[in-house]
């Protein structure tokens, strides 16, 4: 799917709009109007709060109330969306923006042209929000019923110029576009994207931005030594890949790996998953898809670095040539690892792609993937845990939680490596017991990360798949979290090294 039309407009009279977009406030006693809103007022004598409140608003977060303009507007209905509560100061997060501009889009489904006044509040959050809000993916219905909205004209805040302006309409566009292109990969089924496929897509894009492309087949990846990658692959049919983009800025300051599992469906190979919700995991290349779409920002926002991505992709699937509990896997890089659950896959692929990705000698990796249950079981499915060196993971953690897609940083306790060890190879995939899986699981990657190396790992099981109804900018499905923290982080590290 393609983002709406977007564009700004300084005179929300003249607007073509069918519908305007208002924002409102729950205060102490009835609802109020958040800026923006004057013109429309105006057009109801002073009075559209009183109106609003009469057909129950309250201003509570993504509450929507549609309201006829019989005339007095150009455009049909007033939409107002709630933001909730502004702060004590009476600021309003970007967040409260995103969230609301998310329902609203929602809530525009069939129509063609809007226009939104919460821009003016925030324009950047917006923008965002009314992309993803906007975002269904219908390629495999044979009735897709109405299309989301096809244009949305933003007023123009009041404070900055124009050209500022443009210049926030057109990264936050393509921020969305990015995370949409995640979306895009996530939920497409296993049938049609598998390792292969994935690699073929990746390709296309990669050429489409005019970044360097490189793909390892089964046969490559054996003559390289990738135990791990085929290792988890060998039980299937479609055998796996590895794929690495490259994109080369303008005067690179600074080089940034990002590696991203592409368990492409998983089973759980001989140690099965549970029948129950097993087709969720056909979300298990979410990190994949994230890092794909980040070097692809990265490269349409032209950013001042050399970033790659290196994407391990396989199918956990039991068979005859499954790996199994008690084999030994000679990873990439020379450490052995003898696999105790044949569930634990991801890090087996991520460890061989992160020895790929040092190689290359950058100064900050940057890693996520569906990892563990115990993310979900610790944090929930909207909070990622991130972990990696101390200073890095606070780093990323705090501008996960300023983008709106949140994240926390976890520890890596010591006591639990020796967990890992093993009675036959350098190190087992699992502890063999429950407690601090998620962050047994970021010791274990943290094996092969490069000495000094400053990196960061981002547990995405929860947040990358929402298996319940939709809520602010998040439908169901694929949700692309977290490109908006990848490019977050990679804008930081261009402006400040």
């Amino acid at each position: 799917m393609t983002v709406p039309k977007f564009a700004l407009t300084e005179k929300p009279d003249a607007n073509r709009a069918e519908v305007v977009v208002i924002g409102t406030f729950k205060g102490d006693k009835t609802v109020t109007l958040a800026p923006g809103a004057e013109a429309v007022d105006a057009a109801f004598d002073g009075k559209l709060a009183e109106v609003l409140s009469s057909l129950g608003a309250s201003g509570k977060a993504e509450e929507v109330v549609k309201l006829p303009t019989l005339g007095k507007l150009p455009a049909g209905v007033v939409l107002a969306v709630g933001l909730g509560k502004p702060g004590a100061d009476g600021s309003v997060g970007s967040e409260q923006v995103r969230r609301a501009a998310g329902a609203a889009a929602r809530a525009l489904t069939g129509t063609r042209r809007a226009l939104s006044t919460l821009s003016t509040v925030d324009l950047h959050a917006a923008v965002e929000g009314t992309a993803l809000g906007a975002y269904v993916f219908t390629e495999y219905k044979s009735e897709p019923g109405d299309g989301p909205i096809g244009a949305v004209d933003f007023l123009s805040p009041a404070e900055g110029t124009a050209k500022a302006h443009k210049a926030t309409l057109k990264a936050a566009t393509a921020i969305a576009e990015a995370v949409v292109v995640a979306r895009d990969l996530i939920n497409t089924p296993p049938n049609d994207l598998f390792p292969a496929s994935f690699a073929e897509r990746a390709g296309q894009l990669a050429e489409a931005a005019g970044l360097e492309f490189e793909v390892l087949d089964e046969k490559a990846l054996k003559r390289k030594g990738f135990g791990g990658i085929l290792g988890v692959g060998g039980g299937s049919s479609r055998p796996p890949r590895l794929v690495r983009v490259r994109y080369h800025g303008p005067k690179p300051a600074k080089k940034v790996a990002l590696v991203g599992k592409g368990i492409t469906f998983d089973s759980g190979g001989i140690s099965i998953k549970p029948a129950a919700n097993m087709d969720h995991m056909t979300s298990d290349m979410s990190g994949a898809a994230a890092v794909l779409a980040s070097v692809l920002l990265a490269a349409k926002l032209r950013y001042p670095l050399e970033v790659t991505a290196d994407i391990p992709l396989a199918e956990n699937l039991p068979s005859g040539t499954s790996y199994r509990p008690g084999d030994v896997l000679a990873m990439y890089g020379g450490k052995t690892v003898e696999v105790l659950n044949t569930d634990a896959e991801g890090r087996l692929v991520l460890a061989d792609a992160i020895v790929r990705a040092a190689e290359d000698d950058p100064d900050y990796l940057i890693e996520t993937s569906t990892l563990t249950g115990a993310q979900v079981v610790s944090l929930g499915n909207r909070t990622a845990g991130i972990m990696g060196s101390d200073e890095f993971r606070d780093r990323v953690a705090a501008i996960a939680q300023a983008t709106g897609e949140g994240g926390w940083p976890m520890p890596l306790p010591e006591e639990l490596r020796a967990d890992l060890d093993s009675r036959l190879a350098d190190l087992a995939n699992v502890t063999g017991h429950r407690w601090g899986g998620m962050l047994a699981a970021g010791i274990f990657l943290r094996e092969f990360v490069a000495d000094g190396l400053p990196w960061a790992h981002i547990d995405i099981a929860g947040p990358a798949f929402n298996t319940g109804g939709p809520w602010g900018y998040t439908g169901k499905g694929g949700t692309g979290v977290p490109v908006r923290t990848i490019a977050a982080v990679l804008a930081d590290i261009a402006e400040h090294g």
